[in-house]
């Protein structure tokens, strides 16, 4: 494992990049963190938090962590991938709280050479407590422009 840090990983621009650290991957799994505070992106300051239905894309961003690494770890670029949707996306407190340290865990169920995964991913207290969980199912292609283009004509 290498120690890249998330601006390196994830094909995202500020403000937009949502979680803090890549913590730990492997070939099947991903560990990130989050912790969350006034100035986390959508935080709501009368519930002091950020809703839990942001924890859907903590976890696209960790599996997207997961796939930048991988593709640091044989020089080639990150690419964009496409969230498709998630099954049985489960929170159990409606908003992650102040000062909360999260931890995001995904492991890979399934891969096509298409480019389709299936990543089973939870939302972790400092406690080990589920506080999410789903299947993330994700898209990416080998050339994301070509992708995109033949998707407009």
């Amino acid at each position: 494992m290498n120690n890249y840090a998330i601006t390196q990983v994830l094909p995202h621009q500020a403000p937009m990049i949502l979680i803090d650290l890549l913590e730990y991957y492997d070939e099947d799994t991903c560990r990130c963190k989050v912790e969350i505070n006034p100035a986390s992106p959508f935080y709501d300051e009368f519930k002091h938090g950020v809703p839990s239905y942001i924890g859907s894309e903590y976890m696209a961003q960790a599996i997207a962590a997961f796939a930048g690494s991988h593709a640091l770890d044989k020089q080639d670029d990150v690419q964009i991938g496409f969230l498709l949707g998630s099954r049985k996306y489960k929170t159990f407190q409606p908003y992650f709280k102040v000062n909360e340290t999260l931890t995001i865990t995904i492991k890979e169920l399934y891969r096509e050479d298409s480019g389709l995964r299936v990543f089973e991913c939870e939302i972790l207290s400092i406690k080990s407590e589920v506080l999410a969980q789903a299947n993330i199912n994700v898209f990416q292609p080998k050339d994301p422009d070509a992708f995109i283009q033949e998707s407009y004509a």
